[in-house]
């Protein structure tokens, strides 16, 4: 045993040699050391320091909009729970009773915070603690071994039947957002994606798009009376950045649409952009139109995912498509199934019925 923390937890250490001797010898040598451990003070520096401290630090490592995110969950959530207590306050038990109010009366309504915001919430303390401890401070708990437990989202998939009647409404009326959304629809584009692409991320010769950038609105912090800004960045992680070939028929439409070939898709301008929201509301307005069930517009790219997936492509090259890390996270979050697969799967085992007929 090494020594207690002021919590009363047991810091244990250990010494290893290859003789009883040279162990002792350690031990001796280490006494010091363990000693002015046991003396060692607290740190008494408020959690808000080093939360401000690492918030400063991690800032030019990530985009704006994730820097805007951690900013608003440091004032919204954490700094007025967290930030007056002593770093060394911030215990196993203090972490997982404030997360638990969190989920139960957190919000503006006090009716609790979802499980992915709690969750966002932990992950910035959790970072914040193993800052601090790099830093040289004493910390009672880095959190790690705190969970919150969520529920995996139902993703809205647009059945064949679905699709069918959107794709007979987006033809009927080929402007702009609708070539928009059938592009999303047979090549998994996020909104940000398709609202960055410019006509020379389009290669007619090589039948496919160069994704290189998102567009987005986010909140600014520059203090310029401007409450929000519009923003043309990297896309999501560096596997988002990929090629991705686009399917004839698609290509002849696209090609139908286009004029000067300059400027921005959606637009066919320089200077003028289509904003996701207009594309999410636009979407929203075909949906309606075309007499099928409520859909956000990510469901375009589900809808990608699990079309593929039930005409048997290659998994790998799906997920490179739709510019994923790796497979898996291909099977488990975009490739849903339909109940027409899974009939068709399961009557594979009808041979091994009739065989078995057979034989009685």
């Amino acid at each position: 045993m090494k020594y207690r923390s002021p919590d009363g937890k047991v810091k244990y250490g250990y010494v290893y040699a290859k003789t009883y001797r040279e162990v002792k010898e350690k031990l001796m040598q280490r006494d010091d050391l363990i000693q002015s451990h046991m003396n060692h003070k607290p740190e008494k520096d408020p959690f808000e320091h080093i939360a401000l401290e690492w918030f400063k630090f991690i800032t030019p490592q990530v985009k704006e909009s994730t820097s805007n995110k951690y900013w608003n969950l440091l004032n919204s959530y954490i700094l007025p729970k967290f930030g007056p207590v002593s770093l060394y306050n911030i215990t196993h038990d203090f972490i997982e009773n404030q997360c638990n109010i969190f989920l139960t009366e957190g919000g503006c309504k006090k009716n609790g915070l979802s499980p992915k915001t709690v969750a966002d919430i932990l992950s910035l303390v959790r970072n914040i603690l193993q800052f601090a401890e790099k830093k040289g401070k004493s910390i009672s708990c880095n959190g790690q071994m705190i969970q919150i437990k969520r529920q995996n989202k139902k993703m809205r998939v647009l059945s064949r039947s679905e699709q069918e009647k959107l794709c007979e409404y987006l033809y009927s009326d080929l402007n702009a957002c609708n070539l928009g959304i059938l592009v999303c629809l047979f090549t998994g584009l996020r909104v940000g994606e398709v609202c960055a692409l410019r006509w020379e991320d389009i290669s007619f010769s090589e039948k496919a798009i160069h994704v290189h950038h998102t567009l987005q609105r986010i909140q600014n912090r520059n203090g310029d009376g401007k409450k929000t800004k519009v923003i043309i960045t990297t896309p999501k992680s560096a596997c988002s950045i990929r090629t991705i070939p686009i399917p004839d028929e698609l290509l002849e439409l696209i090609a139908l649409y286009r004029t000067d070939g300059i400027g921005y898709f959606l637009t066919n301008s320089e200077q003028k952009i289509l904003e996701p929201r207009t594309m999410q509301n636009h979407f929203k307005r075909a949906i309606e139109k075309s007499s099928i069930a409520p859909a956000n517009f990510h469901s375009l790219r589900h809808t990608f995912a699990t079309r593929c997936v039930e005409l048997g492509f290659d998994v790998k090259s799906l997920s490179e498509i739709l510019g994923h890390a790796s497979v898996n996270i291909t099977m488990n979050r975009y490739v849903h199934p339909s109940m027409e697969l899974k009939k068709k799967n399961m009557q594979l085992l009808s041979s091994l019925l009739t065989v078995k007929k057979d034989i009685h």
